[in-house]
This record gives C-alpha cells, sequence and structure tokens, in this order.
C-alpha cells in the first residue's frame, strides 16, 4: 500500500477535472479525496497499490481533454488505511 499527495496547477479549476479523476481514482480502486484549492489549483491525496498510483499520477499529468495541466507536486507519504472510498471533497 502506498500513498500519494498532489497539487496540480494549470487551467484544472471549473473543467471537470475532479470529475475526471474520481472515475480515474475509481477505475484503478484508489481510495482518498480530491478537492479544489483556494489558489486555483487541485489537491488531492490517493492511497492504493504501487502500479495503481503510478498510473493514476501518469493520468493525473495530463487530465481530461478540457484541461490543462502546467504542474504536478508530488508527495510520497506513508499509506494510513484510513479511506474506504474516493470522494470529492467541497
Amino acid at each position: 500500500m502506498k500513498r500519494v499527495r498532489l497539487i496540480i496547477s494549470g487551467d484544472v479549476v471549473g473543467v471537470g477535472y475532479r470529475a475526471w479523476a474520481l472515475r480515474q481514482a475509481q477505475d484503478l480502486r484508489l481510495t482518498g479525496w480530491i478537492k479544489n484549492g483556494e489558489d486555483k489549483t487541485v489537491e488531492l491525496v490517493a492511497e492504493g497499490e504501487k502500479e495503481a498510483l503510478e498510473k493514476f499520477v501518469a493520468a493525473c499529468r495530463k487530465g481530461p481533454d478540457v484541461s490543462w495541466v502546467e504542474r504536478v507536486d508530488i508527495q510520497s507519504e506513508k499509506a494510513t488505511g484510513e479511506f474506504v472510498a474516493f470522494e470529492v471533497l467541497y
């Protein structure tokens, strides 16, 4: 079990990025959350198997077609197993 925290910058707020990432995470059986940051970024925490997380991070670097990802800051963290699903926080 691994855990990552991502801060995604670019044109990622108001373009469906969170809903898109939710579907990606669910398809990969990841748990965690995603939310809009106060500075027009998107922040997320995801936990799961290493290979699934790598696929998720690669997808997040591209995002949905209507977004433009400028930068993805990645922090590896210790997995806690605290989540039961992946959800959008408001």
